[in-house]
């Protein structure tokens, strides 16, 4: 059984670099959730992602991050990676 960890990254935008932002996020991988805030700290859009999802599975989400990203002057984006388990390697017992 392998268990995977997830970190979280937090980063600052201004409302004309939301969409690229999370586009190169998205491209990166291992992306588990993308949250978006206000500058509040109000959390305007929470959007769970899987792996393998890209295109018109996406499209939705990124229509409303545009909209977001009309409305919002400044904010914070918070990721939430899956990071793979550390291998450990065993000696077989004789």
């Amino acid at each position: 059984m392998t268990d995977s960890t997830s970190r979280s990254e937090e980063f600052q935008f201004s409302g004309d670099t939301l969409l690229s932002k999370i586009k190169e996020i998205v491209r990166e991988g291992n992306i588990r959730r993308v949250v978006i805030k206000n500058d509040d700290g109000r959390v305007l859009i929470d959007i769970p992602l899987t792996i393998g999802v890209v295109g018109t599975l996406l499209a939705p989400q990124l229509a409303a991050i545009g909209a977001i990203a009309a409305l919002v002057l400044r904010g914070s984006i918070v990721i939430e990676k899956e990071t793979p388990p550390a291998s450990t390697t065993s000696t077989p017992t004789v």
